[in-house]
């Protein structure tokens, strides 16, 4: 009786024992409960789901289909390799929403375009689409709106804005002021660089803006 024992645990054992074999070299054989130790490999930007065993595969499957990837921690910086505008262009503006940042960056931000040409050509195309409504074709105040009498007493470019720093204007455009909204959400910094770029010209006077709206075409 005894020997039978032995014999019929020893066969147990060794049949336990070959289960664990395997010809897949890749195989680790039998495993007793390899999710307690053997973390699923995840990839980027894929949320894998539920556990199928415990819920149901179409759970599973929907969610392995959502998207994992989260919003950056605020400040995060885009990587733009080696090119400084890009990079430039890429920060955030540090100046706040409030009388003393408005001040603060009339004192101390300036635009990072070198090519001041360029950016005056292109900001008169961006001056005549996104401006002109309220501000007019030559920056004096007299758009369609103001024509119609919705808004009144916008100032002239050339006149009372003259001397209006470029870091002033960049402040009104990124939050706003007075009667102007934000246009963050419409301009792109390099786009409301461009801007002023060609305001620049019209703080200058008609005579020097039509001379350049000239050369333009």
């Amino acid at each position: 009786m005894k020997i039978s024992t032995f014999l019929l645990s020893t066969s147990g054992f060794l049949a336990l024992m070959l289960s664990g074999c395997t010809t897949d070299p890749d195989s680790p054989g039998l495993e007793f409960m390899p999710d307690m130790y053997r973390s699923h490999a995840v990839e980027a930007y894929v949320d894998y789901g539920m556990d199928p065993y415990h819920f149901t595969e179409e759970t599973a499957a929907k969610q392995r289909n959502t998207s994992s990837a989260r919003k950056p921690v605020p400040g995060t910086i885009a990587y733009h390799g080696e090119d400084p505008l890009a990079r430039a262009l890429a920060m955030p503006y540090p100046f706040e929403n409030t009388p003393e940042g408005y001040e603060e960056a009339g004192l101390n931000w300036h635009t990072p375009l070198a090519d001041q040409a360029a950016a005056e050509e292109a900001g008169a195309a961006l001056f005549e689409m996104m401006c002109t409504h309220c501000h007019g074709e030559a920056g004096e105040g007299d758009g369609k709106i103001t024509q119609n009498g919705h808004i009144v007493g916008i100032k002239s470019y050339s006149g009372t804005l003259s001397t209006l720093p470029d870091g002033k204007m960049y402040h009104t455009m990124t939050y706003g002021k007075g009667l102007m909204g934000s246009h963050a959400s419409q301009l792109s910094p390099r786009q409301r660089w461009e801007i002023i770029a060609y305001i620049n010209v019209l703080q200058v006077g008609d005579d020097v803006a039509e001379d350049n709206d000239e050369n333009t075409h």
